[in-house]
């Protein structure tokens, strides 16, 4: 098969909510294919519904570094290193990412939750303050997350 229908067959996959089929499709690419930027994000997406953070950390930095522009990278790999625990890591890949971030409520949710998790409760108010006032329909999933219920009330 070629690409294209190696690429469609995976989203198939994805579509019936099989990542583990969508990874299996994508391992039929020759090595240089699997590193086009289709099938890198494809590969990521997957990892990420199938709950393969470790995996799923590794391809989305290497999108990262190959597509510095592009914020939504940035966010996926810092999810994804936060999963597997290392929220750290996770809040520090995020912050060096590029500067349309900060425009993003996802960003601002996210890092939120990152520092609620490490303890640092103001920073995490802070940005969930940003995030609610660029999407207030974030208030519904902060109320049951449990990244942030040391916070308490939500502001």
């Amino acid at each position: 098969m070629d690409f294209d229908g190696t690429i469609n067959a995976a989203i198939g996959w994805l579509e019936l909510d099989l990542p583990e089929d969508a990874l299996r499709e994508l391992a039929f690419l020759d090595p240089r294919q699997r590193m086009r930027r289709q099938a890198l994000e494809i590969k990521l997406f997957a990892e990420m519904k199938a709950g393969r953070w470790n995996a799923g950390a590794d391809t989305g930095r290497l999108l990262c570094l190959r597509e510095p522009k592009e914020p939504r990278f940035f966010i996926h790999a810092a999810f994804c290193l936060h999963e597997t625990g290392d929220t750290a890591a996770a809040r520090n890949w995020l912050l060096t990412g590029p500067s349309e971030l900060i425009e993003d409520p996802i960003f601002h949710y996210n890092i939120a939750c990152y520092h609620c998790v490490l303890g640092e409760s103001g920073r995490a108010r802070s940005h969930l303050k940003r995030a609610f006032a660029m999407d207030d329909q974030l208030r519904q999933l902060a109320a049951t997350d449990k990244d942030l219920a040391t916070l308490g009330d939500l502001p």
